[in-house]
């Protein structure tokens, strides 16, 4: 099992941060998506329900354990609690939890089009890409599904929806959001090119060495 301890004030701080990032990213708008940081084996801090990503500050988090009861921070966590408890139960590795409404990568999953990885970042983050189908908003079958394909990819399209991305941090958990967008973002423009089945080397070696 890896070993997750972090100060709370340290996870936030890595938090507000993200958050920052991803929307002047364009990974998600005003309030869309949310994220969190295992702060020990059993407990994890998440952003607080209607939290705008660029606009985090302390008060903008609950912590929870992984049984679902908020124990510190904002009284009403984000609605998809459940999808960042449900992935920290299915996996002792991972350490944070990110969660954007990136626009290529779910009109891509909606017209039933692959998402190809076209980069050597590309494939050493993203690797492989799994989905679930459309399931409300804080769902169970969503947080489930989601949970689910977890176990064999990193990165998660939620169809409809958006997207997850998990990592041992932080930086981990978003550098994967921005590969897997931009892998979408090129795929697009391959088919609006008419050059979508172009083969790519990596494609068939399943062992990847970053520089």
């Amino acid at each position: 099992m890896t070993n997750h301890s972090m100060p709370v004030g340290d996870a936030i701080e890595q938090l507000i941060r993200a958050g920052s990032e991803i929307v002047q990213s364009g990974l998600a708008l005003a309030s869309a998506g949310n994220l969190s940081i295992r702060v020990d084996a059993d407990h994890f801090v998440v952003t607080a329900s209607g939290s705008w990503l660029n606009r985090l500050e302390e008060t903008s988090f609950a912590v929870m354990d992984l049984d679902g009861n908020v124990m510190a921070g904002a009284a009403k966590a984000s609605s998809e609690w459940k999808l960042h408890q449900r992935a920290y139960r299915a996996r002792a590795d991972i350490g944070s939890v990110v969660h954007v409404h990136p626009a290529h990568a779910i009109l891509l999953d909606a017209l039933r089009h692959p998402i190809r990885l076209v980069t050597l970042d590309h494939a050493y983050y993203v690797r492989s890409v799994g989905r679930t189908p459309y399931f409300p908003n804080g769902s169970d079958e969503l947080a489930d599904t989601a949970a689910d394909q977890l176990a064999e990819h990193n990165c998660v399209i939620m169809g409809n929806h958006g997207s997850t991305t998990v990592g041992d941090d932080c930086d981990m958990a978003l550098r994967r959001a921005l590969n897997l967008e931009n892998a979408a973002e090129l795929t697009y423009r391959a088919i609006l090119a008419g050059n979508s089945d172009i083969d790519f080397p990596w494609e068939s070696e399943p062992h990847l060495h970053h520089a």
